[in-house]
């Protein structure tokens, strides 16, 4: 009964995808059945088949709930920001939805409760938010968003893929990665795959070059541009990021066509050993060794140091979280899920489908042979912020430097443009 049910949800996608966002700006929260039973909908980006660690945790609660029925709205990753703000300022979104924490994008938490889009959460949520990141979470002092799982984010790496190029180990340094991006070039391949056409995806790589460049020296950087004491234009740091991505484009880092490049760039690219390294956030491993049928290899890693010397320094942080749309005719259903998404168990299971850490405890965690094995040390010594666009002043900054990277694949921005974008972006 259970895989019957999945299947007719599945299915339902599959025409969403074809027809675009203006299905997808028509799905709604179920009601409450008559008979009694306490069903919602759940809504999340995906950009693959594969069943993700969401529905595999919706289908267990099913499974232990026999009297709920789940609507899974599975949306296109492309478009799912946009699509769930409309959908929100719409009120037809899902009863339950992913959401971000912070106050970067526009699935983030900070905005949605501002604009009373969310519903308010409670003491479970707030027991779960990591030490320090309650600003994240909360909007005068009432919590918008149920944290899901610890995730680090910068660069997944394809080390089989990597070997079978020539490259032996993860470069340590800038000198390494433009070496890396040689080697594998004259094989016919690239170092790095980006979805350059998806600006979430090209912002991503720039923040995750960014880490040594601009956080690791100064890790409340955003905390001083907030206050204005400093600027994009002024960051001598950003400016070197951005520098880089010009000359990793030079230096044919990038797969062909990189400008153009959607999600699927990445998936092909990756599982089929034509690029050996992605940015993106860790949990990309588990989907790339399922998409690879375990014939690869594939460790989460920093983007690496101007010097070796410096040390590894990157992202972590509770990345993705749960929210309740404040339209939603379904709130009890809703919040009887997350609470049940709360429990240890279910925290753990959520962190094992979808490649991230547990929400509590990973500091304890033996990384040995696991994908975070290279991350070990610097999750040990906390030699990691939480990811900036979450502490940017609005979402527009992140567009900025999406559609910023974007001008500098195809020439048509300079740095200083970009930097400029990105000042005019964050306002006052």
């Amino acid at each position: 009964m259970t895989q019957h049910r999945r299947l007719i949800r599945r299915g339902a996608f599959t025409g969403a995808v074809a027809i675009g966002a203006i299905v997808l700006a028509g799905c709604s929260g179920t009601t409450d059945d008559a008979d009694g039973s306490s069903s919602f909908s759940l809504g999340f980006p995906v950009s693959n088949e594969e069943e993700t660690a969401y529905e595999i945790l919706a289908t267990q609660y099913m499974d232990e709930h026999p009297d709920v029925e789940i609507t899974i709205n599975r949306m296109p990753g492309e478009s799912y920001n946009t699509n769930i703000r409309t959908q929100l300022q719409g009120g037809n979104a899902p009863d339950v939805f992913l959401s971000a924490p912070g106050n970067g994008q526009a699935i983030s938490i900070l905005p949605l409760g501002e604009a009373g889009l969310v519903e308010p959460l409670g003491d479970t949520a707030a027991g779960l938010i990591p030490e320090g990141s309650e600003h994240q979470f909360e909007v005068d002092g009432t919590v918008y968003g149920q944290p899901l799982n610890i995730a680090a984010a910068g660069v997944v790496f394809n080390q089989t893929a990597a070997e079978a190029a020539g490259i032996t180990e993860y470069p340590s340094d800038w000198q390494g990665v433009l070496a890396a991006c040689e080697t594998v070039a004259a094989t016919g391949g690239s170092f790095f795959v980006v979805a350059g056409a998806v600006g979430a995806n090209a912002g991503m790589m720039a923040q995750a070059i960014a880490a040594t460049r601009v956080y690791a020296d100064t890790p409340d950087w955003n905390t001083q541009r907030a206050d204005g004491d400093v600027t994009f234009a002024d960051s001598e740091g950003w400016a070197d990021t951005l520098q880089a991505v010009v000359d990793m484009n030079d230096a044919g880092c990038f797969q062909g066509g990189v400008e153009g490049a959607g999600f699927d760039a990445i998936t092909n690219g990756l599982v089929q050993g034509t690029s050996t390294a992605m940015f993106g956030p860790s949990g990309t491993t588990r989907d790339l060794t399922q998409a690879a049928d375990g014939a690869a290899t594939f460790l989460a890693e920093t983007f690496p140091p101007v010097d070796a010397a410096d040390g590894v320094f990157g992202f972590a942080s509770s990345t993705y979280s749960y929210s309740i749309a404040a339209s939603s005719e379904n709130k009890e259903a809703a919040h009887a899920f997350l609470d049940w998404m709360a429990e240890p168990e279910q925290a753990e299971r959520i962190a094992e489908e979808s490649g991230t850490l547990p929400i509590t405890g990973y500091a304890d965690m033996d990384f040995t042979g696991t994908a975070f094995e290279p991350l070990a040390d610097m999750l040990a010594n906390g030699d990691f912020v939480p990811l900036p666009n979450s502490d940017w002043a609005n979402s527009a900054v992140y567009d900025a430097l999406g559609a910023g990277v974007q001008g500098l694949f195809t020439g048509q921005k300079s740095v200083d443009q970009v930097l400029a974008d990105l000042d005019s972006a964050w306002g006052e």
